[in-house]
């Protein structure tokens, strides 16, 4: 299957350290090799970059890692196909404007019969289930929600329809509108939260070892959320099957599970 990487945090954050570990994931020490894509927010604004060859070796990829771009939400994702074939426009994130924000979503996983969920103004330009899936989640946002920065009513109803897709198979996803980072688990998602005081952690696809002390702030928080961790010296924690947690600025924002939601308290 593919993988997920996204990133909250409390101020404006490069993610070349974890970008590298993922990207070997790409076709080198993985085989999600059909295509890679990243989006980064800076404010409101959108930048992105999107390439239907493997990661691993792409050039592109390659200036990514080494070039430390400013942002305090990213979504990224690696490409193995199964719906769809190998081009650019079935590369993730997929991207979309609604209500003045840029929406941005990738998936982990496989849907069956996605082709009937209802669509509306939103429609796919490629031939995967995730995108018709976004597009499908995006419709009833519009449609339900006045205020398109409310936590409540964002998370309650892509909650709602996180349970309706796993019902279809698996769904893990990262969706955001640059405000909250929102992470659903069908079968496996992993998040650390990375703070004063800061370590050292050495990638797992790679003999890279960083020490965030020395490029972080005492007061910085930043949050990753992975398919699977990137380190092999730092402790991640498992998401539970059917969970949505809600990120912002590095935090736990809001959890959604079976007994309910729980808002900026337990994590």
């Amino acid at each position: 299957m593919c993988q997920l990487l996204g990133m909250s945090a409390n101020a404006p954050t490069d993610i070349c350290f974890s970008w590298t570990g993922l990207m070997f994931r790409g076709g080198q020490t993985g085989p999600h090799k059909d295509g890679w894509g990243i989006a980064f927010y800076e404010g409101k604004g959108l930048r992105e970059f999107r390439d239907p060859n493997p990661s691993a070796t792409s050039e592109i990829a390659r200036f990514i890692s080494q070039y430390p771009i400013k942002s305090r939400t990213v979504i990224s994702h690696i490409r193995q196909a199964n719906v769809g074939d190998i081009s650019l426009e079935n590369t993730h994130p997929f991207i979309r404007e609604l209500g003045g924000y840029y929406w941005c979503f990738a998936h982990n996983g496989q849907l069956k019969s996605y082709q009937d969920l209802p669509l509306g103004r939103f429609r796919p330009v490629g031939e995967t289930d995730s995108e018709h899936a976004f597009c499908w989640l995006l419709e009833d946002v519009a449609s339900g929600c006045n205020d398109f920065s409310s936590l409540e009513c964002l998370g309650g109803r892509l909650y709602r329809n996180c349970l309706e897709l796993t019902s279809r198979g698996v769904f893990n996803m990262l969706f955001t509108n640059s405000e909250y980072l929102f992470a659903y688990c069908s079968t496996k998602l992993h998040w650390i939260t990375r703070q004063a005081p800061f370590g050292c952690a050495s990638l797992e696809d790679g003999e890279i070892r960083v020490n965030f002390e020395e490029h972080t702030n005492p007061t910085d928080k930043v949050t990753m959320i992975v398919t699977e961790p990137l380190t092999v010296d730092e402790e991640w924690r498992q998401m539970r099957p059917g969970e949505l947690i809600a990120f912002r600025d590095g935090e736990v924002a809001a959890r959604w599970y079976e007994e309910g939601a729980v808002k900026l308290a337990d994590t």
